[in-house]
Formats: C-alpha cells, sequence, structure tokens
C-alpha cells in the first residue's frame, strides 16, 4: 500500500490532504505537535481536528512530533519511506513572529531543511510538496499601480489582469519576519530539487480557507471573520478602508492539486496557489457575503493603520498550474466555500 506523510497534519491543508489520500486508498502518517496552540493560544488549538482525523480514518496514524526535532524526524521518514511527503507545518503569522522569531525561523525554515534532509537520506524520488506563502512577494505588490473602485482595490495595470505570476520578484522588499523566513524555506525546497535533482515544488498559497479552518486574527480571516459574526464579536479592520483583497481557495482544492502534482512530479517548481480573481474578495465584500448567510450584521472597528507587510491586493495568476496540469481547476466558488466556513462555526459554536 502506498503510504504519504503529512506535516501539520492536524491544521487546515494537513487535515484535508490527510482525508483526500486516505479516501484514495493511501495509507497516511501525520506529523503534529499542535504548535498553533503554543503560537495563538487555546483559539489555536488543533487536537479536535487530530481526534477526529484518529476518530474517522483507520488507516491514519498519528506522530507527535515537532519538525524542529531534526534527529527525531530523520528516524521516522526513514522508517517509514514515504511515498509522498506534503509538508504543511509551519508557524503561519506575520504579525505573531515579530514576538518569536527565533520559533518562526527555526519552524519555517530549519524545520523545512529538516525535512528536506530527511527525506533527501530516505525517499528522495518521493515527490516533496511545500506550502509555502505569497508573503514571499515582501510588499513588492503594493507597487503595482492600483484603481480604488466601491468596495475593493484593483490592480490598474492590465499587465496584473489575471493576478500575480510566479515570474514576480521576491526581492529588495520589506516581508515580515514570518515572510522572510517562508522564503528561506521556499529557496531551500526549490534547491534540492534543482541541486539533487529531486521532485519538489513550492506551492505560494493566498488564503487558504475551508470548513476546518481554526481562524484567529493573527491568521486565517475569512474563517475568523465568520466566527466574529457568529458570536457577535467586534472585527478589526487595519487599514486600506477595507478593501484589500485577497484571493480565496478552499482546503479541498489545494488537497486536489496536491494530488495532481504527486502523481506527475517536476523538480524544483514554484505555483502560486489560490482562488485567483474569480474567488477574490475584499473584507468589505466578505462582510456582505458573510451576513447573507448568517442574517446577523457584522460588527467591526477600523483602524487606519495597515499590518506590516500586508498586501493592498493580492490574488494569484493560476495560468501555469492551469498549463501544467490542465485537469486541474478551481472546484468550490466562494460563495460555496463561505456557506461551508459558516455551517463548520455554526455546528462548532453550538
Amino acid at each position: 500500500m502506498k503510504s504519504i506523510l503529512v506535516t501539520g497534519s492536524s491544521g487546515l491543508i494537513g487535515s484535508e490532504v490527510v482525508t483526500f489520500f486516505h479516501n484514495l486508498g493511501f495509507s497516511v502518517h501525520g506529523i503534529d505537535s499542535n504548535q498553533r496552540a503554543v503560537f495563538f493560544g487555546p483559539q489555536g488549538d488543533t487536537r479536535w481536528s487530530q481526534q477526529r482525523l484518529v476518530d474517522t480514518l483507520p488507516r491514519f496514524s498519528h506522530h507527535e512530533l515537532d519538525i524542529r526535532n531534526r534527529q527525531g524526524l530523520i528516524e521516522l521518514v526513514k522508517q517509514l519511506k514515504p511515498s509522498g511527503i506534503v509538508h504543511t507545518a509551519a508557524q503561519p503569522s506575520h504579525d505573531r513572529a515579530a514576538d518569536i522569531p527565533f520559533d518562526d525561523f527555526d519552524t519555517n525554515a530549519v524545520g523545512t531543511l529538516n525535512l528536506l534532509e530527511a527525506a533527501r537520506q530516505a525517499c528522495p524520488e518521493s515527490p516533496f510538496i511545500h506550502m509555502s506563502t505569497n508573503k514571499v512577494y515582501g510588499e513588492l505588490p503594493n507597487s503595482i499601480p492600483l484603481v480604488e473602485q466601491e468596495t475593493r482595490w484593483d490592480y490598474a495595470d492590465p499587465a496584473y489582469s489575471n493576478g500575480i505570476a510566479e515570474s514576480f520578484s521576491i526581492d529588495q522588499s520589506k516581508h515580515s519576519l514570518f515572510g522572510a523566513s517562508k522564503v528561506a524555506g521556499d529557496v531551500m525546497v526549490q534547491e534540492y530539487g534543482r541541486y539533487f535533482d529531486m521532485p519538489t515544488c513550492c506551492l505560494r498559497g493566498g488564503c487558504l480557507t475551508g470548513p476546518n479552518h481554526s481562524g484567529v486574527e493573527l491568521h486565517g480571516f475569512l474563517s475568523y471573520l465568520v466566527k466574529c459574526n457568529l458570536e457577535g464579536k467586534e472585527y478589526t479592520v487595519f487599514g486600506y478602508k477595507g478593501k484589500q483583497v485577497r484571493d480565496n481557495i478552499h482546503s479541498e482544492d489545494v488537497a486536489r492539486f496536491i494530488h495532481a502534482f504527486y502523481e506527475t512530479p517536476r523538480c524544483g517548481e514554484v505555483y502560486n496557489l489560490g482562488g485567483g480573481k474569480g474567488n477574490s474578495c475584499s473584507i468589505l465584500e466578505a462582510f456582505a457575503l458573510t451576513e447573507e448567510f448568517t442574517g446577523k450584521q457584522q460588527v467591526y472597528r477600523y483602524v487606519d493603520q495597515n499590518r506590516i507587510g500586508d498586501h493592498i491586493c493580492y490574488y494569484s495568476d493560476l495560468s501555469k498550474m492551469k498549463k501544467h496540469y490542465p485537469q486541474w481547476d478551481i472546484t468550490k466558488s466562494l460563495r460555496q466555500t463561505v456557506r461551508e466556513i459558516v455551517a463548520s462555526w455554526q455546528g462548532r459554536l453550538g
């Protein structure tokens, strides 16, 4: 039986990947130490997700291991020799990183190197899929001329009518410490692919979301926004008039692309993985869409100060992904995604 190893297996993307590959008949091994609860407190806890996987998936095995544990990671990968590795574990917040710079870098950069070297020693032929981030582009997307519309910012330059492509520079701009640590991991994944001829790819995600997201204020904006709406809790909008734009991709569509790469891998590739322009929305537009499904008005306050390294407008150009993997496309619309997130939080909040 084929096996796959998933780091961050209790998180949003990790748990989706675990379930997806399990449903295809794989034996699935998950690595997770619930660091999200350490980074974000009790509201970031993912033990509920871990328990759900253990209870419902008979071919899933949980491994309580921190990716910063180099020797433990090397020993486990040598023992398992998985046919594929999906690396989703991370410190995911660019705001939080400034308070915990060593934890951030040791997790995002060194942890990724630990896993790459473990893979090179034990299973160099197995596809290695790394969840990177669009924050590797730093603030440079903010240099693109914009046009202000009633509820959102958008690109004024027709060269970006389909969004940001993989050829966009990651150099000479402010990234936040999180963005910098993810750049280090991203480039290392590419280098192991090119230097050692290993089948690796970096998926530079936009807003990855879905019903199993434990969204918090510092990470997971759409999930957290919905949670605030349902609880009647005040949501804080940081700058840009609430018109900042993100493309949102459902975790299931992320898992589908990961499987496509696993089936036909390439060496040292990079893809901007997001919902594209069709699944993009501003915070103001997300308010309206959420209110439509919950029937509750969004309570929020506006702070006229943007978050450091925050993009004013960002959505992914999916052209390269679709060219390399023409069988893949977005299947979950933004409306359907929000509907599922609302239903999930309603069930969890009771």
